[in-house]
């Protein structure tokens, strides 16, 4: 168990850790040639053309003007100057949204960790409750006489302190949640009402789409929306298994990218031909011209393109029962995206489309009946991922309780009599250890949510959270409490009696608030501080600006700008929530760690959206309901523990008043999904109404269809195209048409339409 001593060395180290970060920082980010690493984002822009120079040739590498170095940490002020309203015009709302739930942590945990430092710490110090335990077995330090632990049992009047601050906790936390989804939630409102004219606003995705013997599955989309949507609608997009035209679009990018760099080599020595070797690796076999052969092979991928695009515009084999259904108007998107299509409720599945830029295209080729499978099949995964997760849990809570092992089994006490060692293993190793095993899990998480079949990248990350979160809250916390208590009290469990066990785990949790601070101190206070460093992105940078780049395009593939990585951030940002709440009314010591993580974090990843993060979409913080549901969870749990605690320690005159506690806070949650939620998984038919008329007061000619071009066509159909929608002008067509049908009951439904023919667009 880590003691006081413990807990300074590992401060010490993640302090010296995270300030040497933070100082390379400051430097590496101001010379020339990690200006790409440190500042991609405005290179993405088009707003950062060259880095900064002061003349002559180490200029273009090393930042020579000294009077930079003075003011190297003038990133921080920078980073916290940019105001709101123009950080979301900058970086969209879902990164301003995502930063905000570092503020939320900041405005709970600051006044709670005032007010608890105040009334129950010095209630907690001043009894003797561990000391009366030495003759028990119970392993502890100083550090746990901060924590409920130090009170007897049955201590009525004491109890009485834990009991109001886990309602002060409740109200503050709810109050300040409740507010921060209001405010949430007028913002997105005001988002999309001021949002410039996207394709996803006017876009349903329609899955599911049956069979039928007489039409194929472009006529049978056109027909049922001309039918069923007379008014609005106004094109379709169909969707293509695409993998052999996408296999080489790449093939293709490769070959024209060797033929840049052999042409710019031509140029630089203009008197002798590039000449190239067509064995193994380019190191032996037959010698041909390079700008030739390179010229050849980008022809014939060109013609080889062109083929199979042409291909599948025309064959109808390729083309999967998914479309993306555009409408003449917001509001007769919203309607159809909104509403049952069919009699039958398993066919013409519509959705709101994500953003083009946003659609995973893999996974809208699988076949819908096949989704509810692949999710059993994840599930049944995740059960037994999470189950034999707990090996290296119980690895980590062994590193962290030497001192119980050694009670048990004094054999191991040569190993580790040297003290400061002993303080490396128990207050720096279990937190880096649980970091290291913890590393590869994000991944795995994704890949199971793309198995699943989830058509958007957004809504990947959420559903990866989701497990993420799941997972971190059962192995990490639950997991780590429990391998945690058995390690530490192992001489107890092993000579008392199975009644005593719950008392013995009430007295022990508390005092799992000392592992919970080096895990902090290594994830939130070093991790934070590497995250700025960009230690990988600057290494991979470098290794490929001298050995792979050949051309402009080169550099710029190989600055990597990154995203918020919502799948694993916002998940380790809950861990600290449900750590703050859980120990704020049991062992406040821990509040100071995660404040200083959440004011850290702040600045940090302001910093990092406004200069290097590139987001992939922009859901207008669809996921917030998730963020405040998380908490709620987290707010609960604290209170459902704390009551087990009291119980444990014979309060039986205060434990009954945390009842009402979990009732309050589940109407709590039920109030703000029914008041906010709605907002982030619908789009109101009146704000629909208002942006369509102020659009058609402003723009009468608007060509949608136009804009519509090659809005949802797969990536790689665009290749070579031109993609920019222009707004043509449009006369209207006011000729009626009968709907056209190969069926002979809708043969003659009177609907105004006209006919065109199934191929994709491009």
């Amino acid at each position: 168990m880590a003691s006081i001593n413990d807990i300074g060395v590992a401060a010490a180290i993640n302090i010296v850790t995270a300030i040497a970060f933070l100082l390379a920082f400051a430097i590496l980010r101001i010379q020339p040639v990690n200006d790409r690493v440190y500042f991609p984002k405005w290179y993405l822009k088009g707003l950062r053309t060259s880095s900064i120079q002061t003349g002559g040739f180490g200029s273009k590498f090393i930042n020579l003007d000294f009077r930079s170095y003075v003011r190297f940490l003038n990133w921080m002020p920078e980073a916290l100057k940019m105001p709101e309203p123009e950080l979301v015009h900058h970086a969209g709302l879902d990164s301003v949204v995502y930063l905000r739930i570092y503020l939320l942590g900041l405005k709970i945990f600051f006044p709670i960790a005032c007010v608890a430092f105040t009334a129950m710490v010095p209630v907690n110090w001043t009894n003797k409750g561990l000391d009366r335990l030495k003759h028990t077995n119970i392993s502890y330090s100083d550090i746990d006489k901060l924590s409920l632990s130090n009170i007897p049992n049955g201590s009525g009047s004491r109890f009485w302190v834990h009991l109001c601050m886990a309602y002060a906790i409740t109200f503050w936390t709810c109050f300040m949640l409740k507010r921060e989804y209001q405010n949430i939630a007028l913002m997105r409102l005001q988002f999309l009402a001021n949002d410039e004219r996207r394709p996803n606003q006017f876009t349903v995705l329609v899955r599911n789409i049956p069979t039928d013997p007489h039409e194929s599955i472009c006529e049978l989309v056109e027909h049922f929306f001309k039918v069923n949507h007379p008014d609005h609608y106004l094109t379709y997009q169909a969707v293509h298994d695409s993998t052999k035209l996408s296999e080489l679009v790449q093939k293709r990018k490769q070959m024209q990218n060797l033929l840049d760099y052999n042409i710019n080599k031509h140029m630089r020595t203009q008197s002798k031909r590039p000449i190239i070797k067509m064995g193994f690796l380019g190191c032996c076999g037959e010698q041909v011209d390079g700008i030739k052969y390179y010229t050849s092979m980008v022809e014939s991928l060109t013609r080889e393109i062109s083929e199979e695009k042409q291909r599948l515009r025309t064959g109808t084999k390729s083309i999967v029962p998914a479309a993306f259904v555009s409408f003449k108007s917001r509001w007769g998107a919203a309607v159809c995206a909104q509403t049952e299509q069919s009699r039958d409720p398993t066919e013409w599945l519509t959705e709101w489309a994500a953003e083009p830029r946003d659609i995973y295209y893999d996974n809208l080729a699988l076949p819908y009946v096949d989704l509810k499978i692949r999710r059993i099949i994840v599930a049944i995964a995740y059960f037994f991922l999470t189950f034999f997760f707990m090996i290296p849990i119980a690895f980590v809570q062994s590193l962290a309780n030497i001192e119980g092992i050694e009670k048990a089994f004094p054999f191991l006490k040569p190993l580790i009599e040297v003290k400061f060692f002993k303080s490396i293993i128990q207050g720096f190793l279990p937190g880096i250890a649980l970091k290291i095993f913890l590393m590869f899990l994000p991944r795995i998480l994704m890949q199971m949510s793309k198995f699943e079949g989830f058509v958007s990248t957004s809504s990947l990350e959420r559903r990866a959270a989701s497990r993420f979160y799941m997972f971190q809250f059962i192995n990490v916390f639950l997991g780590s409490i429990v391998t945690g208590t058995a390690f530490q009290q192992l001489n107890r469990f092993l000579n008392q009696s199975a009644n005593d066990i719950p008392k013995t785990i009430g007295v022990s949790i508390p005092m799992k608030a000392t592992f919970f601070i080096t895990y902090i101190m290594v994830d939130g206070w070093a991790g934070v501080a590497g995250e700025i460093l960009r230690l990988k992105p600057l290494i991979i940078y470098h290794l490929k600006n001298s050995f792979l780049v050949r051309t402009e395009n080169d550099r710029e593939e190989a600055t990597d700008a990154g995203t918020i990585g919502f799948n694993t951030g916002e998940p380790q940002i809950q861990l600290y929530f449900l750590l703050g709440l859980v120990y704020a009314a049991v062992s406040p010591i821990l509040l100071p760690f995660i404040i200083l993580f959440f004011a850290l974090a702040y600045v940090v990843y302001r910093h990092q959206v406004i200069n290097v993060y590139n987001q992939n979409y922009e859901s207008a913080g669809k996921f917030w309901p998730d963020v405040h549901r998380r908490v709620v969870t987290a707010l609960i749990v604290s209170q459902l523990l704390l009551m087990g605690l009291l119980s444990t320690k014979q309060a039986s005159k205060s434990t009954p008043f945390l009842l009402v506690l979990p009732v309050l806070t589940i109407g709590f949650h039920m109030h703000c999904k029914c008041r906010y939620q709605p907002a982030f998984v619908r789009y109101s038919l009146q704000e629909a109404m208002i942006k369509d008329t102020l659009e058609r007061t402003r723009e009468p000619n608007l060509n949608l269809k136009a804009f519509f071009r090659n809005a949802y066509a797969h990536p790689e159909f665009r290749v070579g195209e031109d993609l920019e929608l222009e707004m043509a002008v449009e006369k209207p067509n006011k000729t009626p048409e009968l709907v056209a049908t190969k069926r002979g009951s809708w043969r003659n439904t009177p609907l105004p339409s006209s006919k065109h023919s199934c191929p994709y667009s491009p």
